[in-house]
């Protein structure tokens, strides 16, 4: 996982070239990211519990699904990829983009594209990424984001008040 190729970017996100994964965090250099929001027909979000043996924010909660842009990849693709490694959600067709958000130590120095998927099917869990999933009323988690945050990502609570605002203004 550490010798996977990523982009390294610039501050407006041009591509500067290809770098290990292990390099890139261990630097704290600029990359790329998606994350997607899945939401069901109840409205409801679902988040992952990060498993507790990644090196990145173990064992807290996060986004539906998330992931580093390979080198060679686009965000619409990694978006898709992404929703059906982690969740086992197939889609052939590209997710809803919904905002980018710039690099910053919030991210994790990551530029990250969201996405919005809806699904109620079966989720299949890959157990190497994820220790569980659980679905959230929207209310309740606007109340621990804004609360505590205690337990989530600070890349998620970002993503989740941007697009709360996002959504309110229409």
């Amino acid at each position: 996982m550490n010798d996977e190729l990523l982009y390294e970017v610039d501050e407006h996100d041009g591509v500067i070239g290809p770098r290990a994964r292990g390099v890139v965090h261990g630097l704290g250099l600029r990359h790329r990211a998606v994350h997607i929001l899945v939401f069901n027909d109840l409205r409801e979000i679902l988040l992952q519990k990060r498993s507790r043996t990644k090196d990145v924010n173990p064992g807290l909660w996060d986004t539906s699904a998330a992931g580093h842009v390979d080198w060679g990849e686009s965000y619409d693709d990694c978006a898709v990829r992404e929703l059906g490694e982690e969740l086992g959600v197939p889609s052939r067709a590209p997710l809803q983009f919904l905002f980018k958000l710039p690099a910053s130590e919030q991210t994790g120095w990551e530029f990250v594209h969201v996405y919005r998927a809806v699904h109620s099917g079966e989720l299949q869990l890959n157990r190497g990424e994820i220790d569980e999933c659980r679905w959230f009323n929207p209310d309740e988690l606007d109340a621990w984001v804004n609360g505590s945050g205690i337990g989530l990502t600070s890349s998620f609570r970002l993503i989740w008040q941007t697009y709360r605002v996002l959504e309110a203004a229409g």
